[in-house]
């Protein structure tokens, strides 16, 4: 009993002791010393973004001490604070709001750490005081900067310097709905350690440089929302950690290319609004990975029962409106069994609409109007219920729904119903089978020799009357 007293007294003073160091270190952490270059390097550059108004007056003990700037963070090496985060815009509700007049000053170049730089809605003046991005001393940063962000700065303009290809280390380019024009410099081509590539939402123009060949660890790659023109480069096909894909809504244009399927990981591919042609290339099948598939509004033409659709089993969005195919809709989309939309509107397609894609439990949208589909609509009101308004069909002058399947509430918008169409056939067909009747009966009452002179005659068609009264 001695003993565990002994044992427990010893364990409470280890504690103690553990808890009085942890606390004591944590004090030291936060007394860290920031070195005087440092602070105002940081200064500085906050001035030049926000105005000379701001002097960090209000932070104690120092920028990364016990009040912090929002949008800066630190770490320690050696002792001191460094910067390795700058975040400069509105991100937080208490970020510090860019000036209207505002510049890069030289200090931004003096951080000896700084890993991420961003800069959100900071550069807004579209026609006063716009910015361009320095096109020097992006050099000193490259041996730590590992992520560069310049997002929603309409007042951005200018060409992207070739000196970013200096950032050896940069793992995210993200230049996303600034004002920026020119083409993408070659140098880009140099980032091999890039995993993420927005240009998205710029003013570039001009091919699509062949420069790919290196990015072995690329993830995202989005160009989409510009004004790109000519064919797709062949070094795409070396981006085989790709994910996701993204060129749509540029003037891209001819086939797509074969290589487009050596990147096996992809999940999306998005070429929607381009100018491409020439089908669909056999490769699409063999994107295995492939999650959404969007090639809408393009020139492809083709027909739509060249792929085996069942090998992209994987697809949960497939967008083939506007794209010129022809032939009928394949069975084979019904072996998607993870799709939720599925696109076909405003092709050349022609057929019937196979009820079995109603068994794709999870589909929640389906259109096809724009076509030239003919025939019954055979799903269930479960099916016109589950889907509402996600269902359209509209402008295929053959193709009709099924009286008395659905309630009125239920009706495919700018479908026509099939009974009027039904019962015509059916008082066709009936017409047609008492002439046979008539015909038939003339022939035989005729055989038999009466009232052969007088067939219009009274008694004539109150014979044939009988007669087919009989039969019937």
């Amino acid at each position: 009993m001695k003993g565990i007293k002994i044992f427990t007294y010893v364990i409470s003073v280890i504690f103690i002791i553990s808890l009085s160091s942890w606390c004591y270190g944590e004090v030291e952490l936060d007394i860290a010393p920031m070195e005087k270059i440092e602070q105002d390097a940081l200064y500085y550059t906050i001035q030049g973004f926000v105005g000379d108004w701001w002097n960090g007056s209000d932070l104690y003990p120092d920028p990364c001490g016990w009040t912090p700037i929002q949008g800066v963070s630190c770490d320690l090496f050696n002792g001191f604070w460094y910067v390795t985060v700058l975040n400069i815009g509105p991100i937080h509700d208490n970020s510090l709001s860019c000036a209207k007049n505002l510049e890069f000053r030289s200090q931004l170049f003096e951080f000896k750490y700084l890993k991420s730089l961003s800069f959100f809605k900071c550069f807004q003046s579209q026609h006063k005081h716009q910015v361009t991005i320095p096109d020097r001393n992006w050099e000193k940063l490259a041996s730590s900067m590992e992520s560069l962000e310049f997002r929603s700065n309409s007042g951005l303009i200018g060409k992207v310097p070739s000196c970013f290809g200096v950032l050896k280390n940069l793992k995210s380019l993200v230049l996303l709905e600034n004002g920026l024009t020119g083409e993408v410099p070659q140098d880009i081509g140099n980032l091999i350690k890039l995993k993420r590539l927005v240009l998205s939402g710029n003013y570039f123009t001009g091919h699509i440089p062949n420069i790919f060949s290196g990015l072995k660890e690329l993830l995202i790659f989005d160009l989409s929302r510009n004004s790109f023109y000519g064919t797709l480069p062949l070094s795409l096909g070396n981006l085989t950690s790709l994910l996701k894909l993204d060129l749509s809504h540029n003037y891209l244009e001819g086939n797509l290319i074969k290589e487009i399927s050596y990147l096996k990981n992809l999940t999306l591919l998005d070429l929607r609004s381009n100018r491409f042609c020439g089908g669909l290339t056999l490769s699409l099948q063999d994107m295995y990975s492939l999650e959404e598939m969007v090639l809408s509004n393009n020139a492809i033409g083709g027909n739509i029962m060249t792929l085996k659709w069942e090998k992209l089993h994987n697809l949960i969005i497939l967008d083939l409106s506007n794209i010129g195919l022809i032939g009928g809709i394949p069975e084979s989309l019904s072996k998607l069994k993870k799709l939720r939309f599925l696109g076909l509107s405003d092709n050349n397609l022609i057929g019937n609409l196979s009820p079995k894609l109603s068994t794709l439990d999870t589909l929640n949208a389906l259109y096809v109007s724009g076509n030239n589909l003919s025939g019954e609509l055979n799903f269930s009101m479960d099916f016109y219920t589950k889907m509402g308004t996600h269902f359209g069909a509209l402008n295929n002058p053959n193709l009709c729904y099924k009286v008395g399947v659905m309630s009125t509430s239920a009706v495919p918008y700018g479908v026509k119903p099939c009974h009027h169409e039904i019962k015509l056939l059916e008082s066709n067909s009936r017409t047609k089978q008492l002439n046979g009747y008539v015909n038939k009966t003339s022939h035989y009452i005729a055989s038999l020799g009466f009232l052969s002179y007088a067939p219009n005659g009274f008694w004539w068609i109150f014979l044939q009357e009988i007669w087919i009264m009989c039969l019937v």
